[in-house]
């Protein structure tokens, strides 16, 4: 969808809109070539999202009090608006990969649909869209655990070593089928988290105990992996998340 905007129509057809629906602001002149180069991409990106993103277009030249309210200085020049507020923006004919992924940030993918959705068959589908996603990956991990499909829980995510969730269910699943911390697991599975981490750590300074070995190393790897795919669930300034990990280094060193 694309619709031409002045000064007097920005506020309704931009700024409110934006509240309901992302608006791209292109803001061209007729004599500006890069701006000719430039609409077709951005009109054809917006369509491409069917009415989920509108396309305002501005003449600067007609509407010079809003080029200047947003400090536009050389065109083309796009500002994205999301809750009357401007999110991304670039300037000049920019190459239509750089102009797809504005509209991308916009709008969630078919890939985040299926993520939000959250069951197995919509994760499933999603994982073949983007195999790369590790977050989509740890979703379809934890939606198999819930039926207890451990086998396929770990091949969602034996991909993605270096993701934190990822590694830590990895991690969970060996330390289950070793018979090890399986009262923790069952306690975080019923949402009692600091129980479950408690437990974890308990485990964790036990297997330092002598006598050392390398198996032993192991399972404290195993140990460490599955505190801190928990904790990468926190937001990193949780006073409660960072006395696990001040507690998960005195456990460990």
């Amino acid at each position: 969808m694309a619709i031409d905007v002045s000064e007097a129509s920005f506020e309704r057809e931009v700024v409110e809109r934006s509240h309901a629906i992302p608006v791209v602001v292109d803001f061209w002149a007729e004599w500006c070539g890069p701006c000719r180069t430039l609409t077709p991409a951005l009109e054809a990106a917006a369509a491409a999202r069917e009415g989920k993103v509108v396309l305002a277009k501005v003449d600067v030249d007609a509407n010079q009090a809003l080029a200047a309210r947003f400090g536009v200085q050389g065109i083309p020049a796009v500002k994205a608006l999301r809750d009357g507020a401007v999110v991304n923006e670039f300037v000049g004919a920019v190459p239509k990969a750089q102009v797809e992924a504005l509209f991308d940030s916009l709008v969630p993918s078919r890939a985040d649909e299926l993520l939000a959705a959250g069951d197995e068959l919509s994760l499933r589908e999603a994982v073949e869209l983007e195999p790369r996603r590790a977050d989509i990956a740890v979703a379809l991990a934890r939606a198999r655990l819930e039926r207890g499909a451990e086998d396929e829980a770990l091949a969602a995510v034996e991909d993605h070593e270096g993701d934190f969730a990822a590694e830590g269910i990895a991690a969970r699943i060996g330390l289950v089928k070793a018979g090890v911390a399986v009262e923790a697991f069952e306690a975080l599975d019923r949402g009692e988290r600091e129980p479950a981490l408690d437990a974890l750590l308990e485990a964790t300074e036990e297997a330092g105990r002598p006598p050392a070995g390398e198996e032993r190393d192991e399972l404290r790897e195993r140990l460490r992996r599955a505190v801190v795919g928990i904790l990468s669930e926190t937001a990193p300034d949780d006073p409660i998340a960072r006395e696990y990990r001040r507690r998960l280094a005195t456990a460990l060193y």
